[in-house]
């Protein structure tokens, strides 16, 4: 096969697959520049970061300069929502197009499919440089369609001795933050670090967080943009490519470097108004536990302790928000960023002490909503704001149509490049998610314009008025004025996706 170029890709990728797509709005390749040159992508994600945790959405507190800058670019869409507020689950469906029912990578420890195809598979066949730099969360050693692939283990590498106190650290294993990401690596032998490891006193799996050992230029989030900048450096001018660079800040553990960490105060933190304030017999018995004990960080209980957590996870969104601005200065100053697609998001939220909840794992917004920043030249306008409910579900299909591509058959998330290029449509749209399948009590939501549905199986169910009641503390499902569309958004629900079938 010829040597992919761009002065030859139109001819062979673009071109052979632009008859296929149905362009909403846009032409194919939507996002490419006038000269014909097919657009790069760069895909920027974190982990954990909660939806209103940005400048640029109004937030007083945190310092995201860097990210308020690329939403002033760019389109932002502020009721986008991840499928499973879970890292593989969620990832699994941004890079796949399918929702975890039909891509199977269930749970934290399933490895994805082989046969489940991802972004790398579709832009790698039509000559694009593929590349995964970061956090993707793979649980195996397959590299799923990318030709460049770096991640935690590759960090490790780096750091050599220094591995000892990102150990020290973590303190248990935790696939989610490397140590090591693949599980099987240490199955058959056992935790090579037991023994070794001086335990911290916390309560729970993971600590309320504290100032690294570790030096900054050693940190993840420098990793990843060094490392990505040396890709745009090699690669970004001799052939289109599609960039994911993915940060594991502000995800535990919530260890920022002393210089960011001095910028936040425990007691400057003010915990939510709905701290304290949730009705116990108007939610779910599952989420009434985690109310009440946390089990992963049992201090967070504790409004003090709960302040110096939210203080160390601002410090590392700043740490992370740092090191975004240094790759897109450095897609500037290569020239790249005028034929290169950008955008930003998380794989989930963090309650971050709403509803006296923390962390991930629920249907409520600060959990299953996620910040989406979308800049495609020559398309989006600066600093708009869309308010259609949208999901993370769709961002295959919305990038394969900018870029010109085939939309493959059988994907569950539909193009939402119209909206990229008419952000001030309708507020209007249905989104799901799930979470908990193949356990022995799944859980489902409904979010359709302003109202969200979520069931739980043998549980209380909830319906909330997300217009009147942003801070989902009136529970609707049961009362009588509301029972007519509570039951409509059921029937919904259940033909999307039937609760019984993902029992285990």
């Amino acid at each position: 096969m010829a040597k992919m170029t761009r002065r030859n890709f139109l001819a062979t990728g673009v071109a052979a697959t632009a008859g296929a797509v149905t362009p909403r709005g846009v032409s194919a390749p939507a996002g490419g520049r006038a000269d014909g040159n097919p657009p790069n992508v760069l895909l920027i994600m974190s982990d954990q970061h909660t939806r209103n945790a940005l400048g640029a959405s109004g937030n007083s507190v945190v310092r995201t300069p860097n990210l308020d800058a690329l939403a002033r670019s760019a389109v932002r869409l502020d009721n986008a929502y991840c499928t499973y507020p879970v890292c593989v689950c969620s990832r699994a469906s941004l890079l796949s197009g399918l929702y975890t029912h039909n891509h199977r990578a269930y749970n934290n420890s399933t490895p994805w499919p082989f046969e489940v195809k991802t972004l790398g598979h579709y832009f790698g066949r039509v000559g694009y440089m593929t590349g995964m730099i970061g956090k993707m969360h793979f649980v195996d050693a397959q590299t799923h369609g990318f030709d460049y692939k770096l991640d935690f283990n590759d960090w490790h590498q780096y750091l050599g001795p220094k591995s000892q106190r990102v150990a020290e650290e973590i303190v248990d294993p935790n696939s989610g933050s490397g140590l090591p990401q693949i599980d099987d690596l240490w199955r058959d032998s056992g935790d090579p670090w037991t023994g070794l490891i001086p335990q911290d006193g916390r309560q729970g799996y993971t600590s309320i967080g504290r100032i690294s050992a570790l030096a900054e230029e050693d940190h993840f989030e420098n990793f990843v943009a060094r490392e990505s900048i040396r890709f745009l450096r090699n690669h970004g001018k001799k052939q289109p490519f599609f960039l994911i660079s993915s940060f594991l800040k502000p995800h535990d553990p919530v260890t920022p470097p002393e210089r960011f960490a001095k910028m936040f105060h425990a007691p400057d933190m003010k915990l939510p108004d709905t701290w304290g304030m949730v009705k116990m017999d108007t939610i779910p018995a599952s989420v009434q536990r985690q109310v009440k004990y946390c089990w992963w960080a049992p201090e967070l209980r504790y409004p003090e302790m709960g302040k110096v957590h939210m203080a160390l996870y601002y410090s590392c969104l700043a740490h992370m928000d740092d090191n975004v601005g240094k790759l897109l200065r450095a897609l500037t100053d290569l020239g790249l960023d005028e034929n290169t697609i950008v955008l930003y998001t998380s794989d989930h939220g963090e309650m971050l002490g709403e509803h006296g909840l923390w962390g991930k794992m629920f249907f409520y917004e600060g959990s299953v909503g996620v910040p989406l920043i979308f800049r495609v030249p020559g398309i989006t306008p600066p600093n708009a704001q869309c308010l259609a409910p949208v999901s993370l579900v769709q961002l295959a299909p919305t990038l394969l149509e900018l870029c010109g591509l085939n939309i493959p058959v059988g994907l569950d998330g539909t193009s939402m490049a119209r909206l990229l290029h008419q952000p001030n449509a309708p507020a209007e749209g249905t989104v799901f998610a799930e979470m908990s399948l193949k356990t022995h009590q799944p859980a489902f939501m409904i979010r359709q314009n302003n109202l969200k549905y979520s069931y739980y199986m043998d549980d209380l169910d909830e319906l909330y008025d997300l217009r009147s009641d942003p801070a989902e503390m009136k529970n609707l499902s049961q009362l009588l004025e509301f029972r007519e569309k509570r039951d409509e958004l059921k029937r919904q629900l259940f033909a999307w996706q039937k609760p019984e079938a993902q029992i285990a």
